[in-house]
């Protein structure tokens, strides 16, 4: 059974993990607007994984015999100056989703909730590989703005991602 914080705690992730898909559908809605598919594409398969992970909140809520209490989701952005500012913001998303992962996890330890502990293990993970590939995604833009050139191969590319 899940301790009263452990649940308060994991009702709001779920509710960030559905910001967090909000956040990248508004940006996926926002390339798309622009004429690149690609990085839509990119962005609405990342919203879809990110409401993935809120059912895993949910799933483990419901059964460590726990109450999912569904929280307003705020408003996400819905224009990005740039195509380097809005990957910036989902990196900058990320390194929060970890620190909120991360706390998450010592409240785990603190309360020897082993169940939520090695649940947590999976997002930990999860996290190092969302930050890596914004990391790589700026690298790549930050090279193409300093050239001024490939922005729709890149965006090509992007298209190319499947849902795992």
């Amino acid at each position: 059974m899940l301790s009263k914080k452990m649940q308060d705690t994991i009702n709001e992730q779920i509710k960030n993990e559905l910001y967090s898909a909000y956040l990248y559908l508004s940006m996926s809605a926002h390339f798309a607007s622009q004429n690149l598919p690609g990085f839509a594409t990119w962005l609405r398969v990342q919203a879809e994984e990110e409401q993935g992970h809120a059912l895993r909140f949910y799933d483990h809520v419901l059964e460590r015999g726990g109450t999912v209490e569904l929280k307003a989701i705020d408003q996400p952005p819905v224009k990005w100056p740039s195509y380097l500012a809005a990957f910036k913001e989902v990196l900058a998303h990320e390194q929060k989703v970890t620190s909120l992962i991360n706390g998450l996890y010592k409240l785990a330890l603190e309360e020897n909730d082993y169940a939520s502990q090695v649940m947590l293990q999976w997002f930990i993970t999860e996290q190092v590989e969302e930050e890596k590939n914004a990391t790589e995604i700026i690298a790549n833009l930050e090279m193409i703005e300093a050239r001024g050139t490939a922005v729709l191969m890149l965006d090509h590319q992007l298209g190319k991602r499947e849902k795992e």
